[in-house]
Formats: C-alpha cells, sequence, structure tokens
C-alpha cells in the first residue's frame, strides 16, 4: 500500500458504517412508523417484562 492509500482506508471505513447505521436508523422509523400502535405497545411491553422492569 502506498501512503495515499493507507490515508483513505480509515475514512472510507467510517463512511461505510455511518451509511449502514444510517440504514438501521432509517429502517427502524419507516417500521415503526407503519407499524400498528397495539403491536408496538405490545412489543414494548413483552420487552420490559423480559428485561425485569415492570410497567404496571
Amino acid at each position: 500500500m502506498t501512503a495515499l492509500t493507507q490515508g483513505r482506508a480509515p475514512v472510507l471505513t467510517k463512511f461505510v458504517a455511518i451509511a449502514v447505521c444510517a440504514c438501521i436508523g432509517l429502517a427502524i422509523v419507516t417500521l415503526a412508523g407503519h407499524a400498528q400502535t397495539s403491536a408496538l405497545h405490545d412489543a414494548a411491553h413483552d420487552t420490559r417484562h423480559a428485561a425485569g422492569f415492570p410497567c404496571h
């Protein structure tokens, strides 16, 4: 590797990581926006119980 390509590798790696995180975040927001309210409530409710947090 030359000095020029060694300097670009970390930048490209960071860009790819940011792009992947942005895609995952967008997918979560999109899925949550299209889900029924009761489905989101039930999922959060079950997650709280599985983690050991009381919710009511």
